[in-house]
């Protein structure tokens, strides 16, 4: 598999969500999970005052941006370009240019690093943490890139699918 860089993608100023559930949506139909491992919209806690009181919020750290780790070819591409609300990749002319270690480090997002787990699709583990604590589920994917797995549990007699990080389950 080639290698995975983050890269910028510029959009509508107010669409950075919208983008990047329309990307995450994509990547779940057309099965890109290996080639887009993940889009983030940065953001960064402030305080602000309003009438005297001071509320803690959350802000986009980059209005008008979305970054994306991914695997560039022409299929991605093609699909992140042509995505609803988005203007384009940033980089000279065409041709995306991807954010390097550097830039990286103070958006605190860290480069992937190789993680061992001992569990694979299919295996039964019970959750150590959060709200689904105690409870045992059937391993259905494992995203490498997100350090997380996604169970299914059983939520009154449906099937129901949970998206939790690498440290929060445990084999059994």
């Amino acid at each position: 598999m080639a290698e995975s860089n983050w890269y910028v993608v510029h959009t509508y100023s107010g669409y950075e969500n919208k983008v990047k559930a329309n990307i995450e949506k994509t990547i779940e139909n057309r099965k890109l999970q290996d080639q887009i491992l993940e889009v983030v919209v940065p953001m960064q806690d402030v305080v602000e005052v309003k009438n005297g009181s001071k509320k803690q919020v959350q802000k986009k750290l980059f209005p008008g941006y979305v970054l994306i780790n991914m695997v560039m070819n022409d299929d991605t591409w093609y699909v992140v370009r042509n995505t609803r609300g988005v203007t384009g990749f940033v980089g000279p002319g065409s041709k995306p240019v991807h954010l390097t270690e550097t830039e990286m480090r103070p958006l605190g997002i860290k480069p992937d690093s190789e993680v061992v787990v001992d569990f694979e699709v299919g295996d039964s583990v019970t959750v150590t943490a959060g709200a689904w604590q105690e409870t045992v589920g059937v391993i259905k994917t494992i995203n490498p890139g997100k350090q997380s797995v996604t169970i299914t549990v059983d939520m009154f007699g449906r099937e129901t699918p949970v998206e939790l990080s690498f440290t929060e389950v445990k084999k059994l």
